[in-house]
């Protein structure tokens, strides 16, 4: 299955942040160009365009930790739930490195539940857009699973939903 969606991400510093520093490592973080240490929880909204109005699909919620001492490499720990449709109460987990200067990110999709249940692939993560001042970005994911699940859904795009 292939899935194209797009994550409202409203940085650290966004008045309506939807991404918020928990941790930091003492005398380390604050020292680093690259926050080195620096842990945040995510509860961003899913869309199927990249318009913060456009059509919601659900959450993207878990962490992301800045894990290199030489570069932005962070470790994620992500749960993609699903509001809407066939896919409602649906997870996909995306958890791996992120190399975030890079023009195209992959994570490994290393599971998820409900219809997504013993879920494998990977995940295409690009910057669609960035607004620096606003701290507000939006990411695209393009998602190629395969799964193995009781429900049996062949949903090729989120218009059949």
């Amino acid at each position: 299955m292939k899935l194209e969606l797009y994550v409202q991400d409203l940085r650290v510093g966004n008045k309506n942040a939807t991404v918020v520093e928990v941790a930091k490592a003492a005398g380390v973080t604050d020292k680093s160009p690259f926050n080195f240490g620096s842990v945040h929880v995510v509860d961003d909204l899913v869309t199927e365009g990249p318009g913060i109005n456009s059509r919601p699909l659900g959450r993207v919620q878990g962490l992301t930790i800045n894990a290199d001492l030489s570069t932005f490499g962070i470790a994620t720990n992500l749960n993609l739930y699903f509001t809407v449709g066939k896919l409602a109460g649906s997870t996909l987990c995306i958890l791996g490195r992120n190399q975030v200067m890079d023009d195209q990110r992959e994570l490994p999709v290393v599971g998820g539940s409900g219809i997504f249940r013993f879920a494998r692939g990977y995940a295409i993560q690009t910057s669609h857009s960035m607004d620096a001042a606003a701290n507000y970005a939006v990411l695209k994911y393009t998602i190629y699973t395969t799964y193995n699940s009781r429900f049996n859904v062949d949903a090729e795009s989120f218009a059949q939903m």
